[in-house]
């Protein structure tokens, strides 16, 4: 699929059920056109993941993952050589007599095991992968350094091969939590967007395209619930992603409107620790589902 403006590309994203704002879109376009990376930062659970697993479905497009986590090294993430397999072919080549000169032949592309960003790179591909780097915040900053040649020309230089360049570049969207900063080096070779809490308006489009068997009410509750938590205090604000498993619980549980048996039963769907667990149930229940049912005022 061929996307030639902003607004086509909006389209298509909402009708695989991603509601994008404009920034975003735009954001998102220019790397794809520009061929240079996308930094996606924000709250865990806005829709960063979501954004590069949606677009690899409407670009009809392979989808590699990598995702991060400390001690990630470039062994795990671009490539690392066969031992076992260089193991016993030099033993061949002992057991056959043959000259030391061949032991040179286990350094071969058939004897590499190539990790997601090497694979993303494959001279082999006759179209664009979608390469997602994801939660880069949780590794270690010295893995940065490995992505530098990556994302400037989009090659990688493997010692004993060479310089493996892509013909067509991935398109790449890295994502952050902001547990840490992303060194300067690294942003310098990308656009990028910060991913918010969306509005009232945009969450319940995206609970209706997600969950369209959920009846109106239903949806309506929910999105002016979890809107009006978004303004406590809370040690972790739902995001999307847990909006969307309330309903999908709810909805399990063939609920239609939201009571407060209800909500106490199913409430860790959308909160995640003990303490907000307990704040909400013992001092904000009662005042959140009076929010809940009164009209919201984004609309």
């Amino acid at each position: 699929m061929q996307i030639e403006s902003i607004d086509e590309l909006q389209e298509a994203l909402a009708r695989h059920a991603y509601v994008a704002d404009r920034s975003l879109t735009t954001a998102l376009f220019l790397a794809m056109k520009m061929a240079k990376p996308l930094l996606l930062e924000g709250e865990a659970g806005v829709g960063k993941t979501a954004i590069a697993t949606t677009l690899a479905r409407l670009l009809d497009s392979e989808l590699i993952r990598l995702q991060c986590y400390e001690g990630l090294d470039a062994g795990t993430a671009i490539y690392e050589w066969n031992y076992a397999r260089q193991l016993l072919a030099i033993r061949l080549i002992e057991a056959q007599g043959s000259d030391t000169t061949a032991l040179a032949d286990v350094f071969t592309p058939e004897f590499l095991i190539r990790r997601p960003l090497l694979q993303a790179l494959e001279t082999s591909r006759t179209r664009r992968t979608v390469l997602l780097i994801d939660e880069l915040d949780r590794a270690d900053e010295e893995f940065e350094a490995f992505l530098l040649e990556l994302l400037s020309d989009w090659q990688i230089t493997i010692p004993e091969l060479g310089t493996i360049r892509a013909t067509h570049p991935p398109i790449v969207i890295i994502t952050s939590n902001r547990t840490r900063e992303i060194h300067d080096a690294l942003k310098r070779r990308c656009l990028f967007a910060w991913v918010d809490y969306p509005s009232f308006a945009r969450e319940l489009d995206i609970v209706r395209r997600r969950l369209p068997q959920a009846n109106a009410r239903l949806t309506w509750q929910v999105t002016s619930f979890v809107q009006a938590l978004r303004r406590r205090d809370l040690y972790k604000l739902p995001g999307i992603a847990e909006t969307l498993d309330w309903v999908a619980a709810l909805l399990t549980l063939d609920a239609t409107e939201l009571t407060a048996p209800v909500v106490n039963d199913t409430l860790g769907a959308l909160l995640k620790f003990q303490d907000d667990l307990a704040q909400v149930r013992d001092q904000q229940l009662a005042d959140l589902l009076r929010h809940a049912s009164e009209p919201p005022i984004d609309l």
